[in-house]
Order: C-alpha cells, then structure tokens, then sequence
C-alpha cells in the first residue's frame, strides 16, 4: 500500500495544543489549510524539543551575514496564535521519528513526521516497511518562530516542577524522592 503523505505547503495554521488536564495531557501537532485539518498525537518531549530545534535553526540562519532570508528575532505579533486546537481533533498517528529541515528554494521550516511503529525493525533491515502516513509541513519563518513560541509556552503549561527533585507536583501533592526535602 502507497504511502498516504498530508502535505502542507503553506498552511493556514501550524500548531501544538494539548488535550485533557496536566499530568494527563495529549500533545497534537495540528496543522490546518482551509477546512482540512490534520493532527498527529506528539509526545511532550517530541514537542519541547521540535520547538527548542525550530528555534535553533532560525537563530543559526539569522547569523549569516544581512540575514538574508529576514528571519524575525521574535514572534510577529500578528501570528501569535492562542487559540485552542481546532475539533474534533481526529488523530491521525501517533508520532514515532520526526525530521527538521530547511528549503532555502521557498525559505521554509520543513517539518515530517513518521508514525509510531511497534516492535522496532532490525537497524541492518532493508526491507523495513514504509510507513502508511507521513506529515509533510511547510512553514514560513514568521510562523515558524510563532510555532516555536507556542509549542514552549503549551509544554510549560504542565504541572509545575518540584524544586527538590524535577518531578512534577500533582494537584493531591507530591511525594519528594530526595532525602531531607519537603
């Protein structure tokens, strides 16, 4: 069977929401142009760290010399977007590898993101299956760092962190692994 890619290449919106209370959230990338609407279940840690990437990228090509690709230092403020994810939220996978890339030809972020396989193939296997989907987006600069801003502010928004131990606190209180603290 063919490969089923939802490609993007100028999409209305490109967002990470989440879903249900903190300590148990569902993380969705979201992506929308017109009335079609994709979303792929993420986990925190994939979200956090496709933020922190974007970031990293755009910073790194600001750095050349006249910055020639215009790349913003911070969020255009007329792409911040607060809204909540858009529903029903229909997922499509759940996100097992992603890639980052840039296409300096349109001077977007490439975002693709591979669904979760189970059981892990053999790494020297040639014959691994190829994946039944694949999300393919193509963002701006602007909405990339917009993306980038959002992604951080919706993974900070979780249960906060002990000070002790890291370990986040639930609303029924918490339970320090560290000796001596509260």
């Amino acid at each position: 069977m063919p490969t089923i890619v939802h490609e993007f290449d100028w999409p209305d919106r490109v967002v990470v929401g989440t879903i249900g209370q903190p300590g148990s959230r569902t993380f969705y990338l979201q992506v929308r142009d017109g009335a079609r609407i994709v979303s792929v279940a993420l986990e925190k840690q994939q979200s956090a760290l496709l933020a922190e990437k974007i970031d990293e990228m755009l910073d790194q090509l600001m750095s050349h010399t006249g910055n020639p690709f215009s790349i913003p230092t911070s969020t255009p403020v007329e792409l911040v977007d607060n809204d909540p994810l858009d529903e029903p939220v229909a997922e499509e996978f759940r996100t097992g590898s992603m890639s980052l890339a840039w296409d300096p030809s349109t001077v977007q972020v490439v975002v693709e993101a591979y669904p979760l396989v189970e059981g892990e193939a053999d790494e020297f296997d040639e014959a691994a299956p190829e994946p039944e989907d694949v999300l393919l987006v193509r963002m701006p600069v602007g909405t990339a760092r917009a993306f980038a801003k959002r992604t951080r502010e919706v993974v900070g928004a979780g249960r906060p962190l002990c000070p002790f131990c890291g370990e986040p606190i639930d609303e029924d209180g918490h339970t320090c692994a560290l000796p001596g603290s509260p």
